[in-house]
C-alpha cells in the first residue's frame, strides 16, 4: 500500500468542506494505482496519485477561498514535480563547437 501524508491531509481537508463524492473519488483513484505498483514502481505510482490530487486542488481553489486549499496544492504541487524529476530523461548535451 502506497502511503502518502498529503493525500490523507486532503482527504480531511475534503470532509471539512463537505466534499464527500471527492474523497470516494480520490480513494478510487489511489485503489486502482495500487494494482500498478508492482508494474511500475512506488514512486511512479505516487506522481499518479499526487498529480489526480494536484488537479482535484486546481478545482478546488476555484470553488472556495479557503486558504487551506491553496497551502495544501502548493505542498502537492512541490512534492509531484520532486517526484516527476526522478522519471525525466536526461537531456544530452549538444556536441559544442570550440572556437
Amino acid at each position: 500500500m502506497v502511503e502518502i501524508p498529503e493525500i490523507e491531509e486532503l482527504k480531511e481537508l475534503l470532509k471539512e468542506l463537505g466534499e464527500e463524492g471527492l474523497i470516494k473519488r480520490l480513494e478510487s483513484f489511489v485503489r486502482m494505482n495500487e494494482g500498478l505498483e508492482s508494474k511500475r514502481g512506488e514512486d511512479f505510482i505516487k506522481v499518479s496519485i499526487l498529480g489526480f490530487a494536484e488537479g482535484l486542488l486546481v478545482v478546488l481553489k476555484e470553488k472556495y477561498e479557503d486558504p487551506r486549499v491553496r497551502e495544501l496544492y502548493e505542498k502537492i504541487r512541490a512534492k509531484r514535480a520532486e517526484l516527476d524529476e526522478q522519471f525525466r530523461k536526461p537531456r544530452i548535451p549538444y556536441l559544442e563547437e570550440e572556437p
